[in-house]
């Protein structure tokens, strides 16, 4: 079969091989692959990929070899998938855990769009607690993460400011009910809850909007700078805060992703799309990818998925 794998080519960052077709374990199922969705993470461990990478969270296809244990789909059902890596590829071996049975109305690219993003989407809000009648900012808001986050919080009665860098980038976020500032310094708080995903110097700035006593979550460094905070600067502006670190992994991930199929299914959610192209152009998808020069998720489709 074919296989994506690192080239550590920043221009270049993934090229064809031809592979084994992966053997399941007794809880995994072998499915073939439809389309798949990088993820702007996944684009900088290309940069320097460790020896043995395979590449690939996101994946949606055709279950051809269910779980020798018995656990999970049958042949023949289509399915969502997050496995741990190895989806860029034509097959890819899914632990049952991290499947979720796709329904007939939902096709293959949205449902490759769901999961790191959506996974992260539901882990954040609910991390974030209730969010009816609170006021809340979202930092790094263009990306998949952010177009999620927005249309649940908005759904569940949050007042949002997102940020994105441009207008453009804005649009469908301004479609979703937020409201779309370019720099995090024109949002106008104080906030009872900051969802920051950039790191750097935005951090800081937006720490200094919660009100006293609400919460910060951080969950990204995007701009790929580090963090300085100043104890003494923070006095006054951010006082009692709590600032709560929080990563999205943690398998199982199916009953997550069933969530995200149902809420797609009741027209409840949205999957912001912004490129969809075969897996031949993976390369320069990345590359667009990670320059920021696609809007929401792009999806590659394989031979069965076009």
């Amino acid at each position: 079969m074919q296989r994506l794998i690192p080239t550590g080519d920043a221009a270049r960052p993934v090229a064809f091989t031809e592979a084994p077709q992966p053997t399941p374990e007794p809880g995994e199922a072998l499915i073939k692959v439809e389309a798949f969705a990088p993820n702007r993470g996944e684009t900088f461990l290309l940069e320097r990929p460790r020896q043995g990478l395979l590449p690939g969270k996101d994946i949606a296809g055709l279950v051809v070899q269910a779980a020798a244990d018995g656990s999970g789909p049958g042949i023949g059902t289509r399915v969502v998938g997050h496995p741990a890596q190895g989806g860029w590829a034509e097959y890819a071996a899914v632990p049952t855990h991290s499947l979720a049975v796709l329904t007939d109305g939902i096709d293959s690219v949205r449902a490759a769009a769901l999961p790191l993003a959506g996974i992260t989407a539901l882990r954040l809000l609910r991390t974030a607690g209730s969010l009816a009648g609170r006021r809340v900012l979202l930092t790094g808001a263009s990306g998949g993460v952010g177009h999620y986050v927005t249309e649940l919080a908005v759904a569940a009665g949050a007042e949002l400011t997102a940020v994105t860098a441009t207008p453009v980038r804005g649009e469908r976020l301004t479609e979703l009910g937020a409201r779309v500032v370019h720099d995090v310094t024109a949002a106008q708080g104080p906030f009872d809850v900051v969802l920051e995903s950039t790191g750097g110097t935005t951090l800081p700035i937006a720490l200094s909007k919660v009100r006293p006593g609400g919460l910060l979550v951080w969950f990204g460094q995007a701009s790929r700078s580090p963090v300085t905070l100043d104890f003494f600067e923070l006095l006054g502006v951010a006082e009692g805060v709590t600032i709560q670190h929080f990563h999205y992994a943690g398998a199982p991930y199916g009953p997550d992703l069933a969530a995200l199929v149902g809420l797609v299914e009741r027209g409840r959610l949205h999957p912001e799309i912004g490129r969809i192209a075969d897996w031949a152009d993976t390369a320069d998808t990345l590359v667009d990818l990670r320059e920021r020069r696609i809007r929401g998720k792009a999806v590659l489709l394989t031979g069965e998925g076009r």
